[in-house]
């Protein structure tokens, strides 16, 4: 019996198991964790995570979007790793978490691309 790519290559992973994920820089440093992720609906792919970065117990942390694209995913760590240092993250696009005002805008996401200098998603 044959089994599909997808099946054998075991790359596939529900978005549920995702969040939650820790995400480090190249030194190793923990920056935070993945506190959802944004797919393009019509495409289905990935587009963004979104990291949760700072605070204590979700109290004061800012949410950070990461081009997708910009992840890769390290299994010695069992986490994500971007090539970010935490002094970036501090002028890095974001929201606080309890924002309920923030909407997410194309103009918002070309902001994104812009400063991890990742070819913009946004027409």
């Amino acid at each position: 019996m044959q089994t599909s790519p997808a099946r054998s290559s075991h790359t596939l992973i529900p978005a549920e198991k995702v969040t939650g994920t820790n995400v480090y820089n190249p030194a190793g440093e923990k920056l935070g964790s993945v506190a959802d992720i944004m797919i393009d609906k019509i495409s289905g792919k990935a587009i963004y995570a979104v990291m949760s970065f700072g605070g204590f117990l979700g109290i004061g942390d800012r949410h950070h979007p990461l081009p997708w694209a910009s992840l890769k995913y390290d299994t010695s760590k069992e986490g994500y790793v971007v090539n970010v240092d935490k002094s970036m993250l501090k002028d890095a696009p974001s929201y606080d978490s309890r924002d309920d005002d923030f909407s997410w805008t194309p103009d918002y996401g070309r902001r994104v691309d812009k400063y991890y200098g990742v070819p913009t998603y946004w027409l």
